[in-house]
């Protein structure tokens, strides 16, 4: 409880300070050993001292709820799954980039998924060797998405049937899944495109489709 207080506090000063990805997350590991640097040993009710590894996972946990809870503006963030969380925090920390494998498993590991089960299995996660992106809609297979209920599935489905002039496919796909009376559906896709670069074709698709939105929602 005093790591989460603490680190709650240090986090809103970051956060109110434009520090974001990278930065984010290493302040945040030098605010939670700030706590744990107060005592020679941390102990569960068990006896059993908490090591470096459990300590560092713990931290990356706080600070990814955190920053998740402030990327969708509060109050959705319980609404998405560990997947789409990965999406949104991976897009607000690498944008279209590839990196490390090992720099993509630890932010995996702190919203609870596994890379080694998802990558390359009809998903977005690809890995290549030791390094690892996110594939962006107009990479993916359309017969996957179209099969898919998973958000950021759905979510790049959409898009490209906007894209297509598709809007028949858009409201059954919104209708069968039920994202179309979903806030935080829509949430995710604008936060995502605010983490892009403006040239980035992601970007453009996710806000031709919210420009669309009303309309969509409306039919």
């Amino acid at each position: 409880e005093e790591l989460k207080t603490y680190m709650n506090q240090k986090l809103e000063k970051l956060w109110s300070e434009g520090i974001s990805g990278a930065d984010f997350f290493i302040s945040a590991i030098g605010a939670g050993i700030e706590v744990f640097g107060k005592y020679e040993k941390v102990m569960d009710f068990e006896g059993n001292i908490i090591r470096a590894e459990k300590i560092l996972e713990d931290i990356r946990k706080i600070a990814t709820e955190y920053a998740v809870k402030k990327i969708l503006k509060n109050g959705f963030a319980n609404e998405i799954n560990e997947l789409t969380r990965f999406y949104v925090l991976y897009r607000w920390e690498f944008g279209e980039a590839k990196v490390k494998f090992d720099e993509g498993r630890k932010l995996a590991i702190s919203v609870g998924i596994n890379l080694d089960v998802l990558a390359n299995h009809h998903s977005f996660i690809k890995i290549e060797k030791d390094l690892i992106c996110l594939l962006s809609p107009q990479d993916r297979n359309l017969d996957d998405l179209r099969k898919s209920k998973e958000l950021i599935d759905v979510l790049h489905y959409c898009v490209l049937m906007w894209e297509k002039g598709k809007n028949d496919e858009i409201r059954t796909k919104l209708v069968d899944t039920g994202f179309g009376a979903n806030e935080a559906f829509f949430r995710v896709a604008q936060a995502v495109a605010q983490c892009l670069p403006n040239e980035s074709k992601e970007k453009k698709l996710l806000e031709g489709f919210l420009l669309a939105k009303e309309r969509v929602i409306l039919e």
